[in-house]
Formats: C-alpha cells, structure tokens, sequence
C-alpha cells in the first residue's frame, strides 16, 4: 500500500465508487459479501488497492496546503515541478495559533517584531505525489489557497 487505508466512515460514503471499482474487477455484490467472509486477507487488499487509487486521484488535484502549530503556519503551494513554501512564525511563546484568540492576535499584529516570514521553495522527490501525501499525514489540510494567495502578497509588498 502506497499511501493509507481509507477509514471505514469514508469507505461508507464512497460505497458507489467502491461498488464501481469492484465491478471493473468482475465482483458483484454477492461475490463480495462472500470474499469478505472468506478470503479477509483478499477483500482488505482491494481496499488498500482501493485507497490508493482515491488517494492517488486526490493529490494529483491538490494544490495547496495548511499546516497549523502552537507557534506556527505553513502555507503550500504545490505547482507542477516543486512545492513553494510561506511559514509564519510567531515568536512570542504566550500566543498559541490553533486557539482563535492566538489567530486574532497574529491578524492583528502580522507586522509585529514577533512574527517572523519566511519562503522557500522545494523540488519534489521522485514521487510528488507521496511528497504531498506526507505533509498531510503530518497534519496538514487540502485548502483551496486563500491564506497562501494574501500571505504571498504581503510578502511581495
């Protein structure tokens, strides 16, 4: 298995994608019902082989993420060739971002001597697609852009 194992929850809501795929492969429902009884080993691969491929078709989608700490965000713009890079860090170790008072603080104090900017860009490894993946394991959420786009203009001014 390439990336992770869809959860049962999103195994549930993707049930008409799922039927799709296990009918590209000859299985119908009864067939189905019967592997999972029987060869547990067998309908467990064709969930991984599953979720690989969801995962597969959501990342060669995305093309931004956010990741958020006590102290720091990291905003990412995946492009085709490399991923760009703007970080906020705030020094001051009593303002704790994932709190909505810690957020209002840095929006009103972005120009303060404790926040720090940073970019930077990167070139994927051989597989982006993996290099993508682990940066949302390590807790970063798919975002359609709209704190990279008016971080990256602040910057630029």
């Amino acid at each position: 298995m390439k990336y992770a194992r869809l959860t049962k929850e999103q195994l549930e809501e993707m049930h008409e994608e799922f039927a799709n795929f296990l009918a590209t492969q000859s299985i119908d429902a009864k067939e189905w019902a019967d592997i999972k009884l029987n060869k547990p080993e067998v309908a467990e691969q064709e969930i991984d082989v599953f979720s690989d491929l969801v995962w597969e078709g959501v990342l060669d989608k995305v093309q931004f993420l956010e990741h958020f700490s006590t102290n720091q965000i990291h905003l990412f713009h995946l492009v085709e060739e490399k991923m760009d890079l703007i970080a906020i860090r705030v020094k001051n170790p009593e303002i704790d971002l994932l709190t909505k008072e810690g957020y209002q603080w840095l929006q009103e104090n972005l120009m303060s001597e404790d926040v720090e900017f940073f970019s930077a860009s990167k070139d994927y490894n051989e597989d982006k697609n993996l290099d993508k993946f682990k940066i949302v394991q390590q807790g970063a959420q798919i975002t359609k852009g709209v704190l990279y786009d008016y971080f990256k203009g602040l910057i630029k001014k």
